[in-house]
């Protein structure tokens, strides 16, 4: 199962930006406490902030729970960490399930195009994994994308797997810059519901705060400007 996630910043200010980075980090850690696989792909970055949008890429028994989870309006409420004194404290991005690839294919990489480099697992997995370059960085050359993958006890079934997450990941990326590019889907990406968000988060530690009774993920209010 793989499920991809575009997360949007909207066109609000650098905060919600600051708040989308937030969010990828804590999408990471939660992700691998679960342990669903989960690799991004950022937009362009206007400054030092943090990207405007990216897509998670989630694969693995949890993938499809945990991403309802972060389904819909994430609300971090913190005092602007950019602008002080600024009386605005309430900061939203929005995360939307993309559909999957039309042509329901893989995309194909050449052989040519990937560097892999070898190293010991280590961590968890038993002695064998410490004593043998069994883990695997596949590096695509035109992207940049890179993915690390040390899931597995061979090295040939890892980079089996790199290649796997590599052609999703360079997927995302060109869909990421396709949903940038489509007008007739600014609505959707500029437009960020205020209203019953499904996570909700304080202050620069970015700590999680319950939100209403409301069942998360349920029918919020109307679309409205970040």
């Amino acid at each position: 199962m793989t499920v991809r996630l575009l997360l949007t910043s909207g066109r609000g200010p650098a905060e919600c930006r600051i708040a989308l980075a937030h969010a990828l980090k804590r999408m990471g850690e939660e992700a691998c406490e679960l342990g669903v696989t989960f690799d991004v792909v950022e937009g362009p970055a206007p400054d030092d902030h943090g990207p405007s949008s990216a897509v998670v890429v989630l694969s693995g028994i949890g993938a499809e729970v945990f991403a309802h989870s972060w389904t819909g309006t994430v609300l971090w409420v913190a005092e602007s960490p950019v602008r002080p004194h600024h009386r605005r404290k309430n900061w939203f991005i929005g995360i939307t399930r993309l559909p999957d690839s039309d042509d329901g294919m893989a995309r194909t990489i050449e052989d040519g195009d990937v560097r892999f480099e070898t190293f010991r697992a280590g961590g968890a997995g038993g002695q064998h994994q410490n004593k043998t370059e069994s883990a695997v960085r596949a590096v695509h050359r035109p992207t940049g994308v890179a993915v690390v993958v040390r899931e597995e006890r061979s090295q040939h079934r890892n980079k089996a797997l790199a290649l796997d997450r590599l052609a999703e990941l360079i997927d995302a990326k060109a869909r990421l810059a396709r949903e940038a590019e489509k007008s007739d889907r600014h609505a959707q990406h500029d437009a960020l519901e205020r209203g019953q968000p499904v996570r909700r988060f304080t202050g620069a530690a970015y700590r999680e705060a319950p939100v209403s009774s409301q069942r998360r993920g349920g029918r919020q209010g109307a679309a409205r400007r970040p």
